[in-house]
């Protein structure tokens, strides 16, 4: 599976180095590079030993050799570049938020889904073994029934334009809230019931701070904190009737500890090694693309919609919007 790179960001770096240390025998290389800059993408492709540069995304969509792309632009980018994708033919890993807002969402996966085209949402979390350890902690770990969730993910970012700028679909929900919503919903599911929130705005009217409690089908709650403003200890909290599990940074599981009812340590599980975490989505992307299915069984078009629309409900009671949506709330 040849990889190219849609957009010359961080994130797009980090993702560059992530398939250039991956074991050849996942099949999973870099090919390709599309800036809207020639120079930009001339510039990482020497840095990150890209074979091809290009100076255009449309430029990029044209080469043959390119299995999946990897879109690794601003949240108000994605609607286009996936948009331009479909067009092009061309299998997607979308990093979150998966667009600016459902209506979008729905679109083109709709889309996506009637042309044949592979899409799936890059939120690493889902990919992760991590998973499987926190699931089978709550599975084998002797915690009983889960009723609660706790989780915050914070890091001082106020200061960054994708976070405070609205024409980037800027704002803490999108960026950071996102993976609080991901965590609860991986392990209380998606019945959500019930939703009740408050933010922080900034001066150029996007979420900073936002508090959000979820009532789940059966009775389970979560309560989520995501800050732009300052650093987190990024916990993650998982309440069973005879005890709980602790997830140490819920972006990036880095340890996973269960306790019993008397607060005492019972087990610490161990997080397989990796080399960035962003191998995992590619491997399930190149499985998903050789089997021809259109999505990653880690996060199903549906899961993506129905965050994406959780969201919405989110911003249209906080009043957030961005100036390219016209009517997203209908």
């Amino acid at each position: 599976m040849k990889v190219g790179i849609l957009g010359a960001g961080r994130i797009a770096a980090v993702m560059a180095e992530t398939i250039n240390r991956m074991n050849p025998r996942t099949e999973v290389f870099l090919h390709a590079i599309g800036s809207r800059s020639l120079e930009r993408a001339q510039a990482f492709a020497a840095e990150h030993h890209v074979p091809k540069a290009y100076g255009s995304y449309e430029e990029m969509l044209k080469d043959p050799e390119v299995d999946l792309v990897y879109i690794a632009t601003p949240h108000s980018e994605h609607y286009a570049n996936i948009k331009a994708c479909i067009a092009a033919g061309k299998g997607m890993l979308v990093e979150k938020s998966f667009t600016a807002n459902a209506a979008q969402a729905h679109e083109v996966i709709k889309e996506a889904e009637e042309k044949g085209v592979f899409i799936t949402e890059a939120i690493w979390t889902r990919y992760m073994p991590s998973r499987k350890v926190i699931a089978d902690a709550i599975t084998f770990g002797g915690i009983g029934e889960v009723h609660a969730i706790q989780a915050n993910l914070s890091y001082p970012i106020s200061n960054k334009p994708r976070i405070t700028d609205p024409a980037l679909a800027g704002g803490a929900l999108l960026d950071l809230g996102v993976y609080t919503l991901n965590f609860a919903m991986m392990f209380l599911g998606h019945w959500v019931t019930e939703v009740s929130s408050s933010c922080i705005k900034g001066p150029t009217g996007v979420d900073l701070i936002d508090n959000i409690a979820l009532t789940f089908k059966g009775g389970k709650c979560a309560s989520l904190m995501a800050n732009a403003c300052c650093p987190s200890d990024r916990m993650g909290y998982i309440y069973g009737e005879k005890g709980y599990i602790a997830v140490t940074n819920i972006n990036n599981p880095e340890k996973v500890e269960l306790f019993n009812a008397d607060h005492q340590l019972v087990k610490t599980y161990k997080i397989p090694p990796q080399i960035t975490g962003y191998e995992y989505q590619l491997i399930s992307c190149r499985n998903a693309l050789e089997r021809h299915e259109l999505s990653c069984i880690e996060m199903s078009h549906q899961e993506t919609i129905d965050i994406m629309e959780l969201m919405d409900e989110l911003r249209k009671d906080w009043e957030v919007t961005f100036p390219f949506e016209e009517e997203v709330y209908e």
